[in-house]
């Protein structure tokens, strides 16, 4: 019987894209990497048989994961990345002007970079880059394309995928980069109500990081109580227009996109939403802890890939990918 397909994971986490993977019984998930402690952690006590390295990934070679893993080049099946999205978002208000300096120039933005360096020193059959459609400006795109063919794939896709068509209770629309033309079968449409409906009250002994969020400061609790679904507290300044933040949820609907600064007000109490209540807006099982402090909690959960694309994505890539190259064997 054909062993599962082994999987490296690079800006892992808290391991929202290894979960979606892990869930359809076909991956391994070898490595992650990550420097970020609380999601280095989460990542470990969510998959204590994967090798983690925690170390900035500028550091790291395809040679550094073969001494921790034994599996180099040509061993994995399958890539899977997360590099930071702030240096190309419309939500950053410091976003460059200059669409290649959010590339090139920007330290956070060059990381996309190394993800690239990463997958040409292992070449993996399939790799799959996520990211914020912002990556789909004309010079970025084009400057990706020439990154990714330079180190050996000359076919490359900018598959634009909404989280909600997938069975996540959030809105997310996000760019996956890749060798292959990635779509996934698409899935019933889930609702804030689906995804809050059986949990108890905060505080109880189960599920984890159900924790009560605290209180709502004195001086805003008449204004909580009078919003209505779908209104919010405040707004900010994004790179091009004010966003909201502190929306009260309407249950009818799938909720806003999940943030690492996002807070939700509950769509029937005065109050915030636990990380845990956050985590099913992502479709995070119930047994995928998070460690760390409570704002670095929040933070691993809005900035993961939610496990229901993700095990979409890992579901064809097995069917309609993968199992070809079984085929000539």
């Amino acid at each position: 019987m054909r062993e599962k397909y082994r999987v490296a994971d690079f800006f892992s986490g808290g391991g929202g894209y290894a979960r979606g993977f892990a869930e359809t019984g076909y991956y391994d998930i070898i490595v992650g990497v990550d420097n970020f402690p609380p999601a280095g952690k989460t990542y470990k006590a969510n998959f204590p048989e994967a090798f983690f390295i925690a170390d900035d990934v500028k550091e790291i070679t395809g040679r550094t994961i073969k001494d921790y893993t034994g599996y180099g080049r040509g061993d994995f099946d399958v890539v899977i990345a997360s590099p930071p999205c702030e240096p190309f978002t419309g939500a950053n208000p410091k976003r460059q002007k200059d669409p290649l300096d959010r590339l090139y120039t920007d330290p956070a933005g060059q990381l996309f970079l190394h993800a690239i360096r990463l997958i040409g020193d292992l070449q993996p059959k399939v790799f799959v880059i996520e990211n914020v459609p912002g990556i789909m400006e004309r010079p970025i795109q084009k400057a990706i394309r020439r990154e990714l063919q330079r180190v050996g794939y000359p076919d490359i896709y900018f598959n634009v995928l909404h989280a909600e068509e997938y069975g996540t209770p959030s809105k997310r629309t996000r760019v996956f980069v890749s060798n292959y033309r990635i779509k996934p079968s698409k899935k019933p449409r889930k609702t804030v109500i689906d995804a809050l409906s059986n949990l108890p009250s905060p505080g109880s002994p189960y599920p984890p990081n159900h924790d009560s969020p605290g209180n709502i400061p004195s001086r805003h609790r008449r204004r909580v109580h009078r919003l209505r679904w779908g209104d919010s507290l405040i707004t900010y300044q994004g790179a091009k227009r004010r966003l909201p933040n502190y929306i009260r949820l309407d249950p009818r609907r799938p909720a806003p996109t999940v943030m690492g600064t996002s807070r939700f007000i509950h769509p029937y109490e005065d109050r915030l939403l636990t990380v845990r209540e956050q985590a099913r807006l992502m479709g995070f099982p119930d047994y995928h802890v998070f460690l760390g402090g409570r704002d670095a909690q929040y933070d691993i959960v809005g900035e993961a890939v939610p496990p229901p694309l993700a095990q979409a994505i890992a579901e064809f890539i097995k069917t309609s990918i993968l199992e070809y190259y079984d085929g000539e064997r």
